[in-house]
């Protein structure tokens, strides 16, 4: 202990240049998270003082009607986004990365400025399509001799609406890093592939699939984590009031009952809840696609 503590002292100087970062990361990461463990424990309005409540924040939690609401929302919302997105995007990275095709680089392009694109812009373009009286998608079906849809009218056409943003949004983000991956598996393997006559659909499921297996499981981990952390999507669609049915997600719900309600004792303790359900589902995709000892 006393050779450590000679050695920081002699390295004074550089623990001195980097400790701003330290400093920073305790105090606006580490403490917020062991405050908000301690918060969960409390009921606290933002201003008076705490008073505590042991367990009754997570009691009256599970026994909300609206928290099991907004979790089949999320659940709901994140299946219809990422499990379509996820396939058409290893299909689009799959095509780009075929010989035939030219100006990739202008493909990367033009599949990632979603990604990159304001929300809000998003949010604005999707009411447009989808609206209930004057929207796009609603104008092709009259013409179609079909009725219209009224899409914010109920939770399925509303979780349609904001997948579908989802979707378009990380379509691209998700076929870069497929391409990636598929950029990085040696052509030999192909070219054996051609050679003993195997077509493209059995080289896609016995060479691609496995070879792109860690990647797989680094997107669908990802698009996990992020699907159930969904908020900008259904908060400026809906607003904070969440007036279109199916809207409220996990997160949008635990905004509303912190930073609208000043329920901050029972958002913190909703934050937990929805990190335990992360940590659950992350374990669970590991679990079945990393199928090695790694």
């Amino acid at each position: 202990m006393g050779g450590l503590l000679k050695e920081i002292y002699k390295s004074r100087t550089l623990y001195l240049f980097i400790s701003p970062f330290y400093i920073l990361f305790l105090v606006f990461s580490v403490f917020p998270i062991i405050f908000s463990i301690y918060l969960s424990f409390h009921k606290w309005d933002g201003i008076g003082s705490m008073s505590s409540v042991g367990f009754n924040n997570f009691n009256y939690m599970f026994h909300d009607p609206n928290f099991w609401q907004a979790m089949i929302n999320n659940i709901a919302i994140w299946l219809l986004a990422n499990g379509p997105m996820l396939v058409c995007a290893l299909v689009i990275a799959y095509v780009i990365n075929l010989s035939i095709v030219k100006f990739k680089g202008f493909f990367r392009i033009a599949f990632f400025l979603p990604n990159i694109t304001a929300m809000v812009a998003v949010v604005i373009i999707f009411q447009s399509m989808f609206g209930n009286e004057y929207g796009l998608i609603n104008f092709f079906l009259e013409k179609l001799g079909l009725d219209k849809i009224a899409w914010f009218n109920s939770s399925t056409g509303v979780r349609v609406v904001i997948a579908l943003m989802i979707a378009w949004r990380y379509l691209g983000y998700n076929a870069i890093i497929y391409l990636s991956g598929l950029q990085r598996i040696p052509k030999d393997l192909y070219e054996a592939a051609n050679l003993d006559g195997a077509t493209m659909f059995q080289t896609f499921t016995k060479i691609t699939l496995p070879m792109l297996r860690s990647i797989i499981l680094f997107s669908v981990m990802m698009s996990t984590i992020g699907g159930f952390q969904i908020f900008t999507e259904p908060q400026v669609l809906a607003g904070n009031q969440s007036p279109y049915p199916g809207s409220e997600t996990i997160v949008l719900y635990m905004f509303r009952e912190g930073f609208v309600y000043q329920n901050y004792g029972y958002a913190a303790a909703v934050s937990w809840v929805l990190f335990v359900i992360i940590g659950l589902i992350s374990v669970l995709n590991w679990k079945l696609f990393n199928k090695s000892d790694d």
